[in-house]
């Protein structure tokens, strides 16, 4: 399985953030959309993520206040980033590596969409029930007497 096969489900609705955007209205974007990370987006590159984790250094920081603080001095400026051909499994060791909860999809420097880990666990999941369905329907649809057609030996 790749990413590209959970960026199929999940859909292509993308919210992303200027690095000068103020650090209040971003988290009020992240509020109103139900939503735990943005992209960073400048000129049409992605330049960094901004997640819950690093709001809350942020704010930690700033003494429990938002500040004046901008998104460009709390975001991270290195977030892992995938493309749609990337093996999940990869992906997911990536991920726990880095502890990372989303990751970016780039074709090139195209931003396909951006996945969680919530995404990947689900799809893991989804795919060994999948996979478990067909090996108890096998199982299940074994033809009788199979067993005795087998060739035995004694010794």
């Amino acid at each position: 399985m790749k990413v590209a096969d959970i960026l199929r489900v999940k859909g292509g609705t993308l919210f992303t953030v200027s690095p000068e955007q103020s650090l209040a209205d971003a988290l009020k974007t992240m509020a109103e959309r139900d939503i735990g990370s943005l992209v960073v987006m400048d000129h049409g590159d992605l330049i960094g993520m901004l997640t819950f984790r690093e709001v809350i250094v942020a704010v930690v920081g700033n003494g429990g206040n938002v500040g004046a603080s901008t998104v460009r001095g709390v975001m991270d400026d290195h977030p892992l980033t995938c493309t749609p051909d990337t093996e999940i499994d990869e992906v997911r060791r990536m991920m726990l590596e880095r502890h990372a909860r989303y990751m970016p999809v780039l074709t090139q420097r195209t931003l396909m969409g951006v996945i969680s880990f919530y995404d990947v666990a689900k799809a893991v999941v989804d795919s060994q029930d999948f996979e478990n369905r067909m090996l108890k329907a096998y199982i299940r649809d074994w033809p009788a007497g199979e067993e005795e057609s087998t060739p035995q030996t004694t010794l």
